[in-house]
């Protein structure tokens, strides 16, 4: 869908300079049909001569339309900041007073986010000054729900941060079956992981993780915010150690974190 909408612009564009300049008082509605296939025509044979321009046309819009994410996102960030960094309901591994925040939007199903998992056990194990904040999004179904739920449900039993890893790592989707399973494998208490994963607190922060995504703009995983920086996408190791250096640099978390 998001394809088709910019392609669609993008044809659009095609149009203003595929067709003759016109009287400015003359609109599409005075033309006859003939005249309407003839301009689509034309319009067709210059996409057909010329793909390269819908390539182009996308490829500015898609800049045009991160730029406008960005700057929405700092925006965001600013207004957003305590609930971004300080929730005292997010679990943070790394150095609790570390001097650079690093915030995660993640689901369990994301393969993506599954593909940086490394990158950050890298970054937390080469920088032991960085604090990172975990903040469940499931967006990918049913089952990221039942894991994000089981997740912040294990905090309970102290065993978040390794049921996190175990969800992280297990192959395949994960179903309320294998999240259970998961669950069971890092000794959780399963009746009472049940039990807690029905309470108000635990929808509480999902919806808040919810609000907060919409805020930033954002509409994938994952997606990291660091200081006043806003990284979507498995970004890997390298950018995230150059913008938590440039974050350090700028002490932006100082003001923000």
């Amino acid at each position: 869908m998001h394809f088709a909408r910019r392609l669609l612009t993008a044809v659009s564009l095609a149009c203003l300079l595929a067709v003759p300049a016109m009287d400015s008082r003359l609109s599409a509605a005075e033309f006859n049909d003939a005249q309407r296939g003839e301009i689509i025509e034309t319009i067709r044979q210059y996409l057909l001569e010329n793909p390269e321009f819908l390539r182009e046309v996308i490829q500015a819009l898609d800049q045009k339309e991160q730029q406008q994410q960005l700057a929405q996102a700092a925006d965001a960030i600013k207004e957003n900041a305590k609930a971004i960094f300080r929730d005292e309901k997010d679990f943070v591994a790394g150095n609790p007073e570390g001097d650079v925040t690093v915030v995660e939007f993640f689901d369990y199903n994301c393969g993506y986010c599954k593909r940086s998992q490394p990158d950050l056990m890298a970054l937390l194990k080469q920088d032991k000054n960085v604090r990172f904040v975990l903040k469940e999004f499931p967006i990918l179904g049913p089952g990221s729900l039942v894991a994000a739920k089981a997740a912040i449900a294990a905090k309970n039993q102290d065993k978040y941060w390794e049921f996190h890893n175990a969800l992280m790592a297990h192959n395949g989707s994960l179903d309320e079956a294998a999240v259970f399973a998961t669950a069971k494998k890092v000794g959780l208490d399963l009746e009472k992981l049940k039990a807690d994963m029905q309470g108000e607190a635990v929808t509480a922060q999902i919806e808040d993780g919810y609000r907060l995504a919409r805020e930033l703009g954002i509409q994938g995983t994952p997606a990291f915010v660091i200081g006043d920086k806003f990284l979507p996408g498995a970004v890997g190791l390298d950018a995230l150690t150059k913008t938590v250096a440039e974050v350090r640099g700028s002490g932006s978390c100082k003001a923000l974190c």
